[in-house]
């Protein structure tokens, strides 16, 4: 099993989801690289649970205990540990669970995979509890990027169920403004008629005893031209390397995506041309802002696929895995009828860690 990723920075994530903590070790931050660690609590708390009616019912504080590498407010530039401590896990919640499959989990794939000594309460390390260290990484690189080149990342939630927001011209944004449209907001999107309406889909979902998923938007501002390498190394690898390791993505596309197989190269080619400043700038961005698997200084912007939350209460068919035989389940425990809100800030971290594997020297 490997838990490890990165090459300048090289990032280890443990634990489980109803173990005693989970966490990471980050290697390769620069040394005198001061954490806000208001900063931080409030990245956290955008993905922690048991928040608002939309999550589960979880309570945990998602307070980070840093171990080493961190010295009178600075990094050390020796590897970054730290801690989450787990407090509100219910494991006999699961204890019926052991043997039944859930539909849409890893618990048949681990087992096999792990021979049956895997952890399976709450998932264990197949759990959306482990992206938590993510978004403890996600928030210092975000940090980095912005302090030493103005990088801006933002999210918003693009659609839940058949509910869509409204588009984002990112050519032509106040980052700001944005900003001051969603923030605070438990359904981050730009019209609140569209966003009342995602709440009514993830309440019609919930008292149905089945949940719903959706699509997060996700946009690099400033991001410099030249980053990124083609092929295997390409940005686009990069991001996706992270974004499939998040539970529940089942899709990513880049700029428009999938629609530009509609279009014709007239239409889909991004028409570059000089500004007042002499800077390249494209008259669309169907690519995204990567071309060639490099950045060319345009908005990176990329779209993810996120499942409905495996975990519902109606009776579902499944396998008992013990007894080699068809069985019934109903899956009871505390669970989010949509994970798109809290998912915001784990894609932004992935999205942070790239570019920062790339810039730091």
């Amino acid at each position: 099993m490997s838990s490890n990723t990165g090459s300048k920075i090289k990032f280890s994530l443990f634990g489980e989801s109803h173990g005693v903590a989970i966490g990471g070790v980050i290697d390769g931050l620069p040394a005198g690289f001061e954490i806000d660690l208001e900063y931080i609590e409030k990245e956290m708390a955008r993905r922690k649970p048991g928040q608002d009616p939309y999550s589960t019912k979880r309570s945990e504080d998602d307070q980070v205990e840093i171990l080493s590498g961190y010295f009178n407010g600075k990094t050390t530039g020796t590897p970054l540990a730290f801690i989450i401590r787990n407090k509100d896990n219910r494991s006999k919640d699961y204890s019926s669970l052991k043997n039944l499959a859930r539909p849409g989990h890893a618990d048949y794939t681990g087992l096999i995979r792990y021979d049956g000594y895997n952890d399976y309460r709450g998932g264990g390390h197949f759990s959306g509890r482990i992206t938590a260290p993510l978004v403890f990484y996600g928030a210092i690189a975000k940090q980095y990027v912005f302090e030493n080149y103005g990088i801006r990342i933002f999210s918003k939630i693009d659609r839940i169920g058949e509910v869509e927001d409204a588009k984002m011209d990112y050519l032509d944004m106040d980052p700001d403004k944005f900003l001051q449209v969603i923030r605070d907001k438990k359904i981050p999107v730009l019209n609140q008629d569209a966003g009342e309406a995602m709440k009514k889909e993830i309440e019609a979902a919930r008292l149905d005893q089945d949940s719903v998923g959706g699509i997060i938007e996700c946009v690099g501002l400033n991001v410099p031209p030249g980053l990124g390498n083609p092929f295997f190394d390409s940005l686009e690898s990069s991001i996706a390397r992270l974004i499939f390791s998040v539970p529940a993505t089942k899709g990513l596309e880049f700029g428009t995506g999938f629609d530009l197989t509609r279009m014709r190269g007239s239409k889909a080619n991004d028409v570059m041309y000089y500004d007042d400043n002499m800077r390249m700038k494209t008259r669309t961005n169907n690519n995204g802002g990567i071309l060639g698997g490099i950045t060319n200084g345009m908005p990176v912007v990329f779209r993810v696929g996120i499942k409905p939350t495996p975990s519902i209460s109606r009776e579902q068919e499944t396998i008992d895995m013990d007894k080699k035989e068809n069985a019934k389940l109903e899956i009871t425990g505390r669970h989010d009828p949509c994970i798109v809100p809290r998912a915001l800030p784990v894609i932004e971290s992935c999205l942070a860690i790239s570019l920062m594997e790339l810039l730091v020297v």
